[in-house]
């Protein structure tokens, strides 16, 4: 486990040096690369340079406790002894914790939500998981922020993205990306029958310019006068914008933004959409070359892949990536979704260490 901590000791050590060298200094480009790649490190290093202190102190007062004969000597080191303890536990639970983000410390994410099928009914749907996100995310202390959105003919989203800034954001709502599926009885249902309906999540990673670069020859855009709601203002002046991504991907990426009234700020949302879809497709690749060595880990963050349904009738939610029901929908449609997200976490967490099996396939909701 700790092999990976030595690791990044070594590189951040290596990135300090250079930090330091006057070649770098001169070169704004490295230098703001590597100066955010010390930051991610650190906050992995410096836990784990607290547990070997922590770890130091209690062999060593072990040691003395064992050679001591002087009964106040004895009970002062066992009193240390007792603080020290649970200290070190609780520094190799965070450590764990931190093995669980690969390789980048993310402090914000973008979300998208897509009503899937369904009709009015999945829109609707869609609208309900973006609150319950928000709602926690606001719940956590969490920066929330719309960036585009698609409205519904009768309420609810066809389509939502909005990102989250915070501390651990990535770790916490990594899970959620895949299909959520809702069995409850439409509010447009006469005769009281229960329809099943669905949305897709994607939870990107955003990175910056210098995590992924996005060059001018890379993109095509224009601009267009925005549609829907919004007054005359939406239809009278080209604030929308439209990028196209033709490169490193198989398919063209298009990202359309139209929520802001200044054009400059429609293209920089659109941008931040971009990128995150690039890294997202980078992160996907990465996956499948490792998913011999990864086939234990819980959803492999593709949009395809059912993860979770929402049974209304039942108040009962069920994620069925580690067959785990809880009859407490209301909550967690509400945004409490504390006991999901720990649940997930902890699996993450035990499987990466070795110490669990796959869950039996869910039978529920088949």
């Amino acid at each position: 486990m700790y092999a990976a901590f030595d690791q990044a000791l070594k590189r951040y050590h290596e990135v300090e040096s250079l930090l330091s060298d006057p070649a770098v200094i001169g070169d704004r480009a490295r230098y703001t690369r590597l100066a955010k790649e010390h930051g991610s490190l650190g906050k992995m290093v410096k836990p784990y340079q607290e547990y070997q202190k922590v770890t130091s102190d209690i062999t060593q007062s072990e040691a003395l406790l064992a050679s001591e004969k002087d009964a106040d000597m004895r009970l002062m080191i066992e009193e240390e002894l007792t603080a020290l303890r649970p200290r070190l536990t609780a520094l190799q639970s965070r450590l764990e914790d931190l093995l669980l983000v690969e390789g980048e410390d993310y402090g914000s994410v973008i979300v998208e939500i897509r009503a899937g099928t369904g009709g009015d009914e999945a829109a609707l749907f869609a609208g309900d998981l973006y609150d319950m996100y928000t709602h926690y995310a606001r719940d956590q202390g969490w920066k929330v922020e719309d960036i585009s959105f698609s409205p519904g003919e009768h309420g609810g989203y066809k389509e939502v993205v909005f990102s989250v800034t915070g501390d651990d954001v990535y770790q916490h709502l990594r899970y959620e990306s895949g299909g959520h599926r809702v069995q409850r009885v439409p509010k447009t249902e006469q005769q009281g029958r229960i329809h099943t309906s669905a949305a897709t999540v994607a939870v990107l990673p955003e990175p910056d310019e210098v995590q992924v670069e996005v060059k001018d020859q890379d993109i095509e855009w224009e601009t267009m006068r925005a549609g829907g709601a919004g007054g005359q203002h939406v239809n009278k002046t080209e604030s929308a914008v439209r990028i196209w991504y033709k490169r490193g991907t198989p398919d063209e990426m298009e990202v359309k933004c139209q929520d802001e009234r200044s054009q400059h700020k429609n293209f920089e949302r659109a941008m931040r959409i971009l990128r995150s879809r690039i890294y997202e497709h980078q992160q996907q690749t990465l996956h499948k070359k490792r998913a011999e060595q990864r086939r234990t880990q819980i959803g492999s963050g593709d949009r395809s892949e059912r993860i979770r349904t929402y049974n209304f009738p039942q108040n009962r939610m069920t994620d069925h990536r580690i067959n785990l029901t809880l009859y407490k929908l209301d909550a967690i449609i509400a945004g409490h979704l504390q006991d999901v997200v720990g649940a997930l976490k902890e699996f993450d967490k035990k499987q990466r260490l070795g110490q669990a099996a796959m869950p039996e396939k869910d039978k529920n909701d088949e």
